[in-house]
């Protein structure tokens, strides 16, 4: 970078930051609210599925689901690390912190988050059953994928080098709740598993945020972001679906 050049000039032509001492303080604030979103949505995920482990249908999908919370559990610590090198606590991710908490099946709280901590709205809501978590951690999972792409090209180099790590992981994801489904439309039909798409397809959309967002020129203007919440969601929405309608099933409203 030019002695010349601002760091905001140098960010909005593409250049990335390395070290935590270099960040302006509204990049340092944006950046650490993306990591917190990530590491307590992956930590509050982890907690829903882990409750669900034995309920899979055999030993091979016990396994896979033991797999994905483990998995996930890291990916978040990788974040995590990094967030420590900001100053953050991350000791209060450690000790005594309600991952587990849901609220009632039927709250409707749209894109609003917990009280306790960052995790997006759809972390919030129960798992009930076997099926249930399949086919949340199936649209959930196509939309991580989505955002950790996006995620990915962030201009503070060490998280996209984390996000690029993890994406690959939170993909197989989202393959193996493909695997499940199709396992449980052949042994008990789609219809029986529609209900659950119309349940959780909204509030898998809602994680995308606002499809206007105010704040999106900024994050792009600083790196953080290329592409528009609309477009996500639109990529999302087509991925999702087609999967679903391998399944002889159709998106929620």
């Amino acid at each position: 970078m030019s002695e010349e050049m601002s760091i905001e000039s140098y960010l909005a032509q593409g250049g990335v930051l390395s070290n935590p001492m270099n960040v302006p303080p509204r990049y340092r604030a944006e950046l650490l609210k993306m990591m917190a979103t990530f590491v307590d949505s992956e930590l509050a995920g982890a907690a829903g599925f882990a409750d669900i482990i034995n309920e899979g249908p055999g030993i091979k999908s016990r396994i896979a689901a033991a797999k994905i919370v483990l998995e996930k559990s890291d990916s978040a610590e990788k974040v995590l690390r990094i967030m420590g090198e900001f100053g953050a606590d991350t000791e209060r991710y450690a000790d005594h912190h309600p991952w587990t908490a849901r609220l009632e099946r039927n709250a409707d709280i749209g894109q609003s988050r917990s009280k306790h901590d960052m995790r997006l709205a759809v972390f919030n809501y129960p798992l009930e059953g076997w099926a249930d978590a399949v086919v949340m951690n199936l649209l959930m999972g196509r939309a991580v994928a989505v955002q950790l792409e996006e995620l990915s090209h962030v201009s503070y180099q060490p998280l996209a080098e984390a996000f690029r790590a993890i994406l690959p992981v939170e993909t197989r994801h989202a393959e193996l709740a493909e695997e499940g489904l199709m396992q449980l439309v052949e042994a008990q039909g789609a219809a029986s598993l529609q209900e659950l798409a119309g349940y959780w397809w909204p509030r898998v959309a809602a994680s995308f945020g606002q499809e206007a967002s105010a704040k999106f020129e900024g994050l792009q203007a600083m790196g953080l972001r290329r592409t528009p919440n609309t477009e996500l969601k639109a990529r999302w929405q087509h991925e999702a679906a087609a999967v679903l309608a391998k399944a002889g099933m159709k998106p929620g409203s």
